[in-house]
């Protein structure tokens, strides 16, 4: 995605560091993190601070251009979070190594953007050793 240097900047800064969908840490990363239209361009989302998150390659990937998803208890389409406007823990929170969706919105966007496959609970636990993990304030927008 071409940025102007100072978006980028605010979006990365904004995040602390960590993807604003799995709450994972960048610093024991291999790849950097990317910043990712949280509403597509391809769905009329704008290039403004607001509508930028930064991610994880694993949940930018398999978000892709998706703006909803199933959730597994209802069946039901819903919105995935969107972290711009929508606070993490008001949908998730955390259990040991697992990230459980409370509301259909988190349960949907678990699901779909895989926040609790094998790996992903492998690195939250190396995570732990270096303090990382838990994240420590899950109460705020990031």
């Amino acid at each position: 995605m071409n940025l102007p240097g100072d978006l980028a900047a605010a979006a990365r800064e904004r995040a602390g560091g960590r993807c604003q969908y799995c709450l994972m840490h960048q610093s024991l990363q291999g790849a950097t993190f990317h910043i990712e239209h949280i509403i597509p361009r391809s769905h009329g989302g704008s290039k403004e601070l607001s509508n930028l998150a930064l991610a994880c390659p694993s949940c930018n990937l398999h978000k892709a251009d998706r703006t909803a998803a199933i959730d597994p208890a209802s069946g039901e389409s819903v919105p995935l979070f969107h972290p711009g406007r929508q606070t993490w823990s008001d949908h998730f929170r955390v259990q040991g190594y697992w990230i459980e969706g409370l509301t259909p919105i988190g349960r949907a966007t678990a699901a779909a953007l895989a926040f609790n496959s094998a790996r992903r609970q492998r690195i939250r636990a190396a995570e732990e050793t270096f303090g990382l993990y838990p994240p420590m304030d899950q109460s705020k927008s990031l």
